[in-house]
């Protein structure tokens, strides 16, 4: 390549890295100040300092000598548009979209020189695409949840009279979500309690998930399906129940939960916490890992295994958005009593 080219395509990597630099910083400044997510904000900080590192295979000088602002014609084009953000979201999507096509630009002009590895350029923008759907649609879904904290599941159980009632008596008695997790139901019995629950969950303006079986949750109208570590991946689950149905994740370690924000889950589980009389588990996570994700991730989270009302006050303490329940509340004497206890300890200012 003739020094004239060479000069002007170094003069396009410059600015293109400046610009995406630049973008890459605003979206780490929403994820720490305005969502205060700290897993966000560690995922924007590293993916910029990787595309410093990414271009510093060209030299400073020969950057700083291709850079000509004064003379640069597109300082001065400018649409309406550029100088006006009507929200603080409409900074974000904007942003994104300048990391993502300086990306693209350093990718195709860097080409055109021996010294950049395109391919690591091409995959800074597929980690931004990830980094930019994440944080676009955080604060939707953790709204979605705000108030949701107390989070029961239950099984295929008794006539389905009984069943129906039994989830109208929880919900008006406090609960918010409810979770048919069971696995020696067959395919029909769980289609007929799902959508039961669902029409009842869809009056009482609360929320019914079905474990595992992203069909069935789509097929019912279930508010969304909850899935685990072993189980169908998220994104195909997507592709089954559509873009408006919840999908929560099950995560064991920070690690799996930090995955499940990319990944693109509404919600996260986490645990087990404690030992539980409804599942066997080898470990526990304890309140640690419950305050690891309290700590990092603004995603709503719930803690489950073995929470009753004598440890909810300590689980919620860790800084965890709610619990999810079981045997403590359905095998109470006093059931309906029970979700009033759980709903004065995880959310007395209500």
């Amino acid at each position: 390549m003739s020094q004239t080219p060479r000069l002007a395509t170094f003069r396009i990597i410059d600015a293109s890295s400046n610009r995406a630099s630049e973008g890459l910083r605003t979206l780490e400044e929403y994820a720490r100040f305005v969502l205060e997510d700290r897993h966000l904000s560690e995922v924007a900080k590293n993916l910029r300092h990787d595309l410093r590192d990414s271009i510093s295979v060209l030299t400073a000088q020969d950057r700083l000598i291709a850079r000509a602002v004064i003379s640069d014609c597109g300082t001065t084009i400018e649409t309406n548009s550029e100088m006006s953000r009507p929200e603080i979201t409409s900074v974000v999507h904007a942003a994104a979209a300048r990391v993502q096509e300086a990306l693209r630009c350093i990718e195709e002009y860097g080409k055109l020189l021996g010294e950049l590895d395109c391919r690591r350029i091409q995959s800074l923008r597929y980690r931004s695409y990830t980094l930019a759907s994440a944080l676009c649609l955080a604060e939707g879904r953790t709204a979605i949840l705000k108030n949701a904290t107390l989070y029961l599941i239950i099984t295929a159980d008794g006539e389905e009279i009984a069943f129906s009632e039994r989830v109208k008596q929880m919900f008006a008695a406090g609960v918010d979500l409810i979770q048919l997790r069971d696995k020696q139901a067959d395919d029909r019995t769980l289609y007929r309690y799902s959508k039961i629950a669902s029409d009842i969950a869809r009056r009482m303006e609360k929320f019914f998930i079905v474990n595992d079986r992203a069909d069935i949750a789509a097929a019912s109208g279930a508010s969304g399906v909850h899935l685990g570590q072993d189980e169908l991946p998220l994104e195909a689950a997507r592709r089954i129940v559509g873009p408006d149905q919840l999908i929560g994740i099950s995560t064991h370690n920070i690690e799996q939960a930090r995955q499940a924000v990319l990944d693109g889950a509404d919600y996260i589980g986490c645990g087990p916490t404690f030992p539980s009389r409804t599942k066997s588990f080898n470990a526990f996570t304890g309140l640690n890992f419950l305050r690891q994700v309290a700590d990092e991730i603004s995603l709503p989270s719930y803690a489950i295994g073995g929470i009753s009302s004598e440890n909810a006050f300590d689980v919620m303490q860790t800084g965890i958005h709610g619990v999810a329940v079981s045997s403590a509340i359905l095998d109470a004497s006093d059931s309906l009593g029970m979700v009033a206890t759980f709903c004065n300890v995880i959310r007395p200012e209500r």
